[in-house]
């Protein structure tokens, strides 16, 4: 939430904010790709920002960076409106398209070298081996891209948005394709530049969301249909469940006077499964139950509750 009030204009929330996104909309023809959408992102926050195929995370991520001119709404980088081909936007933001083209033929350090003058950095050898190091590129420095695994390519691209010390930093899916090492290592570097700078990126990896976020920005069909911390969005939207086996046999109407038990399925003789709102307080009711009545619980964990359980709840199609 805003520190200060949003009354619509800039200088209010400037200081507290990296990222202001207000009413963005991109249509195509008749079809709406990005439908009138608002967030805000502080500095030194990692968001993820999801949705399935087509549900307009790329098209909003190049409105966001200026690549595309939006139909409606804007998006303030760093206190000033991002408009397409501005300076300004450009040294704030930092960029790794989903399709990170490079120059295959130039040298890795040629080319962080190019990027370089193009930002016009004052001491350009020292930012490009400082972001060779960061990115984990030593090893390949010498090589020409077009020679670099596709990890090692990816690792270009990020050091090429790292490299002007960006104040926002926008990854488009920046782990696809990689091996599970790789993604491992991506997920590191994202993580150290997430301490103080503002990072916004998407992927189809929910299990990296979870692991890299503590909130995450989901949208559908071009709407905006969640923008919460992870906890909240597990506990209010995901259908949670606790599997629990008893030594003992037991009859259904036990587990169902619980405090906070939904349906109850006999999974088989000793092991129930019973869906939930609050898995936490289902289990302390579990357990003291087992202690009431002299009941040995065999085993006792959650199930479901996890953020592909909430993505599918939120953009499943009817």
């Amino acid at each position: 939430m805003l520190p200060c009030a949003f009354i619509g204009c800039l200088p209010v929330y400037l200081c507290v904010m990296s990222l202001v996104v207000q009413g963005l909309t991109k249509r195509y023809g008749s079809q709406v790709a990005v439908n009138n959408i608002s967030f805000q992102i502080e500095q030194g926050e990692i968001v993820g920002f999801l949705g399935p195929n087509g549900a307009g995370k790329s098209t909003t991520m190049k409105m966001i960076t200026g690549y595309l001119q939006a139909d409606g709404g804007k998006a303030v980088v760093a206190g000033q409106e991002v408009v397409p081909g501005s300076l300004h936007s450009k040294k704030k933001i930092g960029y790794l398209p989903e399709s990170n083209a490079l120059y295959y033929d130039m040298y890795v350090r040629e080319y962080l070298h190019f990027i370089a003058q193009v930002h016009r950095l004052p001491n350009m050898a020292a930012a490009v081996e400082n972001v060779i190091t960061t990115v984990g590129l030593t090893p390949e420095r010498h090589k020409r891209i077009g020679q670099l695994s596709k990890g090692y390519k990816q690792r270009v691209g990020l050091a090429a948005a790292l490299i002007h010390s960006p104040e926002l930093l926008i990854l488009d899916e920046p782990t696809s394709g990689l091996d599970p090492n790789q993604i491992i290592e991506i997920r590191n570097v994202i993580k150290q530049q997430g301490q103080n700078k503002t990072v916004l990126f998407s992927s189809h990896i929910l299990q990296e969301v979870e692991a890299i976020c503590d909130r995450v920005i989901i949208i559908n069909k071009g709407s905006l249909v969640a923008d919460d911390r992870l906890s909240n969005l597990h506990s209010k939207k995901s259908k949670a469940a606790v599997v629990v086996s008893f030594k003992e046999a037991l009859e259904p109407q036990w587990l169902q006077r619980l405090p906070g038990a939904g349906v109850v399925d006999k999974k088989d003789a000793i092991t129930w499964r019973i869906t939930t709102t609050d898995a936490e307080a289902l289990r302390r009711a579990l357990l003291a139950m087992a202690v009431e009545h002299n009941l040995n619980i065999v085993s006792l964990q959650s199930d479901g509750g996890s953020l592909e359980d909430v993505f599918r709840s939120l953009t499943a199609t009817v």
